[in-house]
């Protein structure tokens, strides 16, 4: 990483900060997000390609200008939000750091990378308290990265439980929408779903195949991140690798769950669904010590982030279109796992907003937990 410029994030004064990505699903779920939490800044900025320059956005009651992502971007900035992609983030993120700012990444370039924090702020919120924010020779790299949509959905849920038993095995299946894969992919779907319903003969067959290269609507198919060794794609693997950093992460901070619990074993199957928007995720636990229905309720219902929807009599439980623009990841048919001793193994069914805490919220919470550092260190 290139030589840090002297931040101005510790000053008193409210962040200079940047969107970068603005134009896209999830920068423009950042300037609601930032909004509705009235997060402190002294100013904003609008981050994109070329070709999306001049473009103009809503903030509040403001109409704000998208500016041409460059070299000389962040010169003025104190903190930047990325949500661009890998490449954008490998090629940029170190020239905000450079220029003096803190980066929170959206992007998978440094999750897994030595020294960046890898932050879900119910989770391990004392990576970034440790990181700092006036004492920025803590923070390695001057990035703190935002894990996988996946990743966080399922550790707000299993967390609690984690904490309390010690989960020693996760298998789970994700159903995941449109929305993590971008804006592109939510028009697609939203046009192919025309296209099939209109279909003549009533095939239901479609001609745009721009973003999956087949047909989404009224199908489902494997996550279309790259397979790699062993026949696990790029998601799943993500969840395995990402949840071990952050419950690592948490190791040694006075949880019950002891360093030598934190190597669960994590298999993950990931599948694409016609959603427009908020994952779901059926999880199965095998946990060390017993951990009932009730008790796991419990800690759900108490749990920062996460709201127990779990009504058996009416056959209500959480669905995508309920948790989309929501805040909290829902999670409900918690009971026990018939196959595995009483107490040691329970089902889960989840669903989170991808865009909103799966990207830009849990980003904003991190820049809020920053800010928070900030004002302790007064």
């Amino acid at each position: 990483m290139p030589a840090q410029a002297s931040s101005s994030f510790s000053a008193a004064r409210a962040p200079r900060v940047a969107i970068v990505g603005a134009t896209g699903a999830v920068g423009e779920e950042f300037l609601r997000v930032l909004d509705q939490r009235s997060f402190p800044m002294t100013s904003l900025k609008l981050l994109a390609s070329a070709r999306s320059a001049g473009k103009t956005l809503s903030f509040g009651d403001q109409t704000l200008t998208v500016e041409a992502l460059g070299e000389h971007s962040f010169d003025d900035v104190d903190l930047a939000l990325f949500s661009a992609g890998g490449s954008i983030s490998r090629e940029y993120a170190p020239l905000a750091v450079k220029a003096g700012a803190v980066v929170v990444d959206n992007s998978s370039a440094f999750r897994m990378t030595d020294g960046v924090p890898l932050v879900v702020p119910e989770v391990n919120p004392q990576a970034v308290t440790e990181a700092g924010i006036g004492l920025r020779k803590e923070l390695k790299a001057g990035i703190i990265a935002n894990p996988n949509c996946s990743t966080i959905i399922m550790l707000l849920a299993v967390n609690p439980l984690h904490r309390f038993a010690g989960v020693e095995r996760i298998v789970v299946s994700t159903y995941q929408a449109a929305s993590g894969a971008g804006a592109a992919a939510m028009r697609e779907l939203e046009q192919q779903t025309r296209e099939a319903l209109s279909a003549p003969g009533g095939t239901g067959t479609v001609e745009t195949q721009d973003v999956f290269g087949m047909q989404y609507a009224f199908n489902l198919f494997s996550h279309n991140s790259p397979v790699e060794m062993g026949g696990y794609n790029q998601e799943e693997l993500k969840m395995v690798h990402e949840s071990h950093k952050i419950w690592n992460q948490d190791a040694d901070q006075g949880a019950a769950v002891s360093p030598e619990r934190i190597r669960t074993g994590i298999t993950a199957t990931c599948v694409r669904v016609p959603v427009m928007r908020a994952h779901a995720e059926s999880i199965n636990l095998t946990f060390r010590d017993e951990c009932s229905e009730l008790k796991a309720s419990e800690l759900l219902r108490a749990a920062p982030g996460v709201t127990l929807q779990d009504d058996r009599a009416a056959n209500a439980f959480p669905t995508p279109l309920q948790a989309s623009h929501q805040d909290d990841v829902f999670v409900g048919r918690v009971r026990r796992d018939l196959s595995q001793p009483e107490g040691r193994g329970l089902d889960l069914f989840v669903c989170g907003d991808q865009i909103r805490k799966g990207a830009a919220l849990n980003a904003v919470q991190i820049a809020e937990l920053l800010l928070e550092r900030r004002g302790a260190e007064r």
